[in-house]
């Protein structure tokens, strides 16, 4: 194991944290308030934020979409190099801190925002910013990377830096309160597979991640099972969390990491508007039975550590059918349905868009070419 870690984010853990946030951000900053669609406005979160930011100048701006896209973001990156905007507040899930870092890049560089999406720009500079955690599922909150969608291309694609990573980040349980079901199933969902995609590997001598990663998955599969109890306080507060450490960058350091299933699951979002934790549910177990033999001894662990399967020459295959059984039982699809009747046609539309974008060759061992992905999608499409 050789690598660094720092995870700076100041976290505010709990119930009425949201009103700590003055004491974070500086009290002569210019603050921009972003976020979604304005359920903030019905659940109570608005109003402490409007509380908190009292002795503070600030404006705010809204409708960051799910799976943001740069068309919309950059509408808000005007406004900040207009206004003389100095700090950002995201307020929302994974789809609105990913497009508030987005926007803390691309309002302090003076050619097109789009090319910090396509590495043309390296981010050399960004407007400081924190975050107030509404839907727990992608660790955005604490972590350094950012998924933006340019509509126009339908190109979905990412971005790491470590100054857009958020100062500080309040995770109240509360704020989860108005969630619709689907929403908090795609948290689940999208949490565990962030796991997955860090842990289903190889074997790399990683103690302390790999025993991380099977608390985490053990914790994930039990709030599934408890799905009936997701009103309660303990419910929400353990999926807040659970999904927070999935991805700020502990359970993956010094060992290998995979991702392959969200290039293609970004695809499927792109084209179809296929949510992106239904998505990844869509192409993992498919992606899994074909690179089996790659990752044998860590689904044997998994297997075995997590779902308590026996020992068996056939313990990997039921570990893939006990996640793939999981998502079900959740009624989370495991095929694409959304394309329409053309099977063929669709494969084919995927596997142009992963060409143009330079998918070509995916996963922790390079071994999932376009022949694999091909294998991959005829099993994941209906």
């Amino acid at each position: 194991m050789q690598f660094s870690y720092s995870n700076p984010t100041n976290i505010f853990f709990g119930q009425g944290q949201i009103a700590a946030i003055n004491t974070v951000i500086p009290t002569d900053s210019k603050v921009l308030v972003i976020y979604g669609g304005g359920s903030i406005k019905k659940n109570g979160v608005y109003d402490q934020v409007a509380k908190a930011l009292e002795n503070y100048q600030w404006q705010e701006f809204s409708g960051v979409e799910p799976n943001p896209t740069v068309e919309t973001l950059n509408k808000a990156v005007e406004i900040v190099k207009a206004e003389g905007i100095t700090y950002l507040l995201a307020v929302g899930g994974g789809s609105v801190i990913d497009g508030t870092k987005y926007i803390a890049a691309a309002s302090l560089y003076d050619g097109d925002g789009w090319d910090i999406m396509t590495g043309d720009y390296k981010v050399t500079d960004a407007i400081p910013l924190g975050a107030i955690l509404t839907l727990p599922a992608t660790g955005s909150e604490s972590n350094k990377g950012a998924v933006v969608t340019k509509k126009a291309t339908q190109h979905k694609s990412g971005f790491l830096s470590p100054l857009v990573q958020p100062k500080f980040a309040v995770l109240d349980p509360d704020a989860m309160k108005t969630l619709p079901e689907r929403q908090l199933l795609n948290g689940l969902v999208d949490a565990w597979v962030h796991v997955c995609e860090q842990y289903i590997t190889k074997p790399a001598g990683g103690m302390v991640q790999d025993g991380f990663a099977e608390a985490l998955l053990k914790n994930l599969k039990s709030l599934g099972d408890d799905f009936s109890n997701r009103d309660s306080d303990s419910w929400r507060a353990n999926l807040m969390w659970s999904a927070n450490q999935a991805l700020n960058g502990l359970i993956g350091a010094g060992v290998p990491q995979d991702w392959a299933t969200h290039m293609i699951g970004h695809e499927l979002t792109a084209l179809y508007n296929v949510d992106h934790a239904r998505s990844l549910a869509i192409v993992q177990p498919s992606l899994l039975r074909n690179q089996i033999e790659f990752k044998r001894a860590k689904l044997e662990q998994m297997g075995k550590n997590v779902f308590g399967l026996q020992e068996g020459t056939d313990l990997a295959e039921r570990t893939i059918d006990a996640i793939e059984g999981f998502y079900q039982s959740l009624n989370v699809p495991t095929t694409l349905t959304e394309h329409g009747n053309d099977k063929a046609a669709t494969i084919s539309a995927i596997l142009e868009q992963l060409k143009s974008h330079g998918m070509t060759v995916l996963g922790e061992n390079q071994s999932i070419n376009l022949d694999e992905m091909n294998k991959i999608l005829d099993n994941a499409v209906a």
